[in-house]
């Protein structure tokens, strides 16, 4: 008995429980990553292509499609549906066919039973088509077409492969266009309408400002002429080529090339062609933008948004977080109303992200960007320019909301430095706000950077009140690019979190949106990882340099 007295008085057990705490809190987490990953990852991996033929008492079907789910099902529910199921089964194992062709059957999945199954196999030939609309199509390769001309050769494949890499070359060139110049001349018209505008508003009499305006604006409509005219030429040049396809019932399609992003022969695949093909379309995932509703392409939109709006989010909450701090810790007299607001501050850290959300709505939006508008930006009305929900407003929205976190991880690190520190500085002759400034902060900057870490996690992965003050289901341009002044805090933006909760929520098609949001989830805290990780390497490097001075 003595000896398990002195064993608890040493503290071991305190250890042991701390460490199993810890380790479970690992496991969770990994877990959690694991149960995130495996569906995510397996969303880009080229399973194979099954031609199924299935025979029950009324009909004889052939089909094709990638099997995704598999489950157990009730033979009694089975026949409530009009199977007809043997009384000796309970229960029978159906399939998840993703079939595809969307524009021909309306649907991209069907509930396959075994039991109807007559025959299944994977012919080499069949080809998997990625579409800019409708989905994936599955069917066999007939032929190629060149302005309506049937093409008929021995190497049909290669040959489409060439086409198609060929199509996408102009589909980037087209894109370039459209999106760079075309719209860069778009935007630079806009602001010459505005600019015109504001003159009017102005009562401007003088003729030669409103000659230049015009003389910019010819310039610009000529330029635009010749890039309208390069446009016209590359899309009828794309639209020259098309594939005609076979599905696996027997239906005959022809399909444009300009529609088609990528084509593949899974069950040709060995493994590295199969990992190659994985990492391509993850690449793609992350660097291009959404398309059908967002449940197919990729989410670069929303990965940019949600780092840009953390990074502004930044430069907001930390000057007002640490000068609060220091001032409640450095400068206020200690007494009731100072212990009174950091009773405030720590209850406003407990406060329901959507009442910010709220906040940010009625007070940034409406009347702080009401007034902007009306002061600023009378030229664009009734059209709001701050009037409306964006970056800008999101990230102060959001600020707010971390706040209170900054300013009691600074008032924690300040607590930290040691009284003999900022005596010793006075005495040198150092005055109070030098010993402050190049002594104190520096030394409390690795709990600065704390409260940095935790706002930077927390503001990551808020939705609520995004909702209300900026983001968007699909925003047309990146609150960055290269027009001038180039950061526009005005425009609404994606959000990785939101995206999350729109193509789970409220996607049409539910099943292909599924792998989606656990890779979106996946990425998401790939993000925030990052931002920490990057936010707790300068705190180390901070905690090492003054290391010494602690102690």
């Amino acid at each position: 008995m003595s000896k398990v007295n002195s064993w608890i008085k040493s503290g071991a057990p305190w250890v042991w429980l701390n460490a199993a705490a810890v380790s479970c809190c690992i496991l969770l987490v990994l877990g959690l990553m694991l149960m995130i990953a495996v569906p995510g990852f397996g969303h880009f991996w080229p399973s194979k292509i099954h031609e199924i033929v299935t025979q029950d008492d009324q009909s004889r079907t052939v089909l094709a499609g990638q099997i995704q789910d598999r489950e157990e099902v009730s033979a009694q529910r089975l026949r409530e549906s009009g199977l007809s199921v043997p009384e000796s089964y309970d229960s029978v194992r159906r399939y998840l066919i993703k079939v595809g062709n969307r524009d021909l059957s309306g649907q991209d999945f069907v509930w396959v039973p075994e039991l109807i199954i007559a025959q299944r196999s994977q012919p080499l030939a069949l080809v998997v088509l990625e579409r800019e609309e409708w989905g994936n199509f599955y069917g066999y390769l007939l032929g190629l077409k060149e302005d309506n001309s049937l093409i008929t050769m021995a190497t049909a494949w290669e040959d489409f492969e060439q086409r198609l890499e060929r199509t996408s070359s102009l589909r980037d060139q087209i894109s370039d266009l459209e999106k760079g110049r075309i719209g860069s001349i778009n935007y630079r018209l806009e602001r010459l309408r505005l600019r015109e505008r504001r003159l009017e508003l102005k009562g401007e009499q003088d003729p030669r400002a409103f000659a230049e305006i015009e003389e910019e604006r010819v310039a610009l409509g000529e330029e635009y002429e010749l890039l309208e005219q390069d446009l016209l030429a590359l899309n009828e040049e794309i639209r020259r080529d098309a594939a005609l396809m076979r599905t696996a019932s027997g239906e005959e399609v022809e399909i444009p090339l300009y529609t088609i992003l990528d084509a593949f022969k899974p069950n040709t695949m060995g493994l590295w062609g199969s990992v190659g093909h994985f990492f391509k379309k993850s690449w793609q995932f992350i660097v291009e933008d959404p398309r059908e509703a967002n449940t197919e392409g990729g989410i670069f939109p929303a990965i940019y948004g949600t780092v840009m709006m953390v990074l502004l989010m930044s430069v907001f909450v930390t000057p007002f977080g640490v000068v609060a701090a220091v001032y409640l810790k450095e400068y206020a007299r200690q007494g009731l109303l100072t212990r009174i607001i950091r009773v405030a501050v720590n209850n406003l850290a407990g406060v329901p992200s959507i009442v910010y959300g709220v906040f940010g709505l009625g007070f940034f939006i409406y009347t702080l960007g009401g007034s902007l508008d009306r002061l600023f930006f009378p030229e664009a009305l009734p059209s709001p320019t701050f009037g409306t929900g964006g970056l800008f407003w999101a990230s102060l929205t959001l600020a707010l909301l971390t706040l209170p976190v900054v300013i009691v991880s600074t008032e924690e690190g300040l607590a930290r430095i040691p009284r003999t520190i900022r005596e010793g500085s006075l005495a040198l002759g150092a005055t109070r706000w030098e010993t402050l400034w190049r002594t104190v902060l520096p030394m409390a900057s690795p709990g600065i950077m704390t409260g940095m870490i935790l706002a930077v996690a927390r503001a990551a992965g808020e939705v609520a009140p995004l909702m209300l003050v900026g983001v968007v289901k699909l925003a047309p341009s990146l609150p960055l690019d290269g027009n001038y002044p180039f950061l526009h805090p005005e425009r609404k933006f994606m959000h990785l979190g939101f995206h999350i909760y729109d193509v789970g929520f409220q996607s049409p098609n539910v099943e292909a949106a599924r792998p989606l949001v656990y890779a979106t989830a996946l990425l998401l805290v790939c993000v925030t990882v990052l931002l920490n990780l990057t936010a707790i390497r300068v705190r180390n490097r901070l905690r090492e340099k003054y290391r010494g001075l602690e102690t």
